[in-house]
C-alpha cells in the first residue's frame, strides 16, 4: 500500500484534473448551446432551398440536362470525400467515430478516393493511413458563416465541374440531441433529388420539405439556365455549410459528455483514495499506538525488576 503521503499528492493531482474538466464542461455547454441555435436556425432555410430544387426537378423539361451540378456520369473515376472531424481532442470517441465511418465508405468503393479535411483530428487521422489528401481545412471560427465556408465548397465544386472527380461524398456527424450523435456519410455532388429525398442533406434530418412544393409549371425570369447557375452553387455550399455545422454541435455535445464523465469519475477516484488515505492514516496511528503501549510496559516490567 502506498504511503499517507504518496496518497495525499494522487488526491490533489486527481481534484486539479477534475478542476479542468469541469471548466472544460462548462465552456461546451455554452458552445454547445450556440451551435444549436446556428444548426436550428440553418435547417429552416435549407429546407426552404429544397423545395426550390424540388420544385425546379419537377418542371417540364429535363434540367438535369441544363447544368453540369445535375449531372450523372455514367462511369465514376474518382471520388471527393469532405471528412469533418474537431481540431481538438476531449471529445470521447466523437474524432474516431467519424474517421471510421470515411474509412468504413471507402472500402464499399472500386475509384480511387480524393480526401478533402475539415479539422486537425480527421487529417492526421487520414494521414497515418497513407490516404491521399488534396486540401486541408483548419481552424475554423466557432460560429462559421457562408463566406468562410465557400472555399471548401468551391474546392470540391471545381474538382467535379473539371472532371477530376465523378462523385462527391461529404462524411460528417449528424446530430440528433446533447447524448447522441450519428456519423453519416451523404452524397453532396452531382445533386439530385432523389439523393436527397433519401438522406435529408438539405435539412439533415430524413423529413419531407420543410413546405408543400408547387408541381405547377414555372415561368422562368431569367431563364431556367441563369436560374440553375445562380442557385445550384448556393445550394452546394449551403449543404456543405449544414454539415459542419452539425458536425460542431455534435462534437461540442460530445466534449460536454466526456468532460462530465471525466469529472464524475474523478470525483469517484477521490473518494476512493481518501477512504485509502484515512485506512493508512488510521493503521499508521494504531502502530504508534501500539509501539507506545509496548514501550510504557516494558518500561513498567523494566523498574519491577529493579525494585
Amino acid at each position: 500500500m502506498a504511503s499517507a503521503r504518496e496518497m495525499r499528492l494522487r488526491i490533489r493531482s486527481v481534484k486539479n484534473i477534475s478542476q479542468v474538466t469541469r471548466a472544460l464542461q462548462a465552456v461546451s455547454a455554452s458552445k454547445v448551446r450556440k451551435a444549436q441555435q446556428a444548426v436550428m436556425a440553418t435547417r429552416a432555410y435549407a429546407g426552404k432551398a429544397y423545395d426550390i430544387l424540388v420544385g425546379l426537378s419537377q418542371q417540364p423539361g429535363n434540367l438535369a440536362n441544363l447544368h453540369p451540378l445535375l449531372t450523372t456520369r455514367e462511369q465514376v473515376k474518382a471520388i471527393d470525400v469532405i471528412l469533418i472531424s474537431g481540431d481538438r481532442g476531449l471529445a470521447g470517441a466523437y474524432n474516431s467515430n467519424v474517421v471510421r465511418e470515411g474509412l468504413d465508405f471507402a472500402k464499399t468503393q472500386t475509384a480511387p478516393l480524393r480526401w478533402v479535411t475539415v479539422g486537425r483530428k480527421g487529417r492526421d487521422m487520414i494521414f497515418r493511413r497513407r490516404q491521399q489528401i488534396v486540401s486541408e481545412f483548419s481552424g475554423l471560427s466557432a460560429a462559421p458563416t457562408g463566406v468562410e465556408i465557400a472555399p471548401i465548397a468551391r474546392t470540391v465544386i471545381d474538382d467535379f465541374l473539371n472532371g477530376t472527380v465523378d462523385q462527391v461524398f461529404v462524411v460528417y456527424t449528424d446530430f440528433i440531441s446533447t447524448a447522441r450523435q450519428v456519423p453519416t456519410v451523404k452524397q453532396l455532388l452531382p445533386l439530385s433529388v432523389a439523393t436527397l429525398s433519401r438522406g435529408g442533406m438539405a435539412t439533415g434530418k430524413n423529413e419531407a420539405p420543410s413546405g408543400s412544393v408547387n408541381l405547377l409549371p414555372y415561368i422562368y425570369e431569367p431563364s431556367a439556365e441563369e436560374l440553375l447557375n445562380a442557385i445550384l452553387p448556393r445550394f452546394t455550399q449551403l449543404q456543405v455549410l449544414q454539415t459542419i455545422l452539425e458536425s460542431l454541435a455534435s462534437e461540442h455535445s460530445a466534449r460536454m459528455v466526456a468532460m462530465q464523465n471525466a469529472t464524475d469519475n474523478a470525483q469517484e477516484l477521490v473518494a476512493g483514495l481518501q477512504l485509502d488515505y484515512n485506512k493508512a492514516r488510521q493503521l499508521a496511528i494504531t502502530s504508534d499506538l501500539l509501539d507506545i503501549a509496548g514501550g510504557a510496559e516494558a518500561l513498567a516490567k523494566s523498574l519491577q525488576k529493579s525494585v
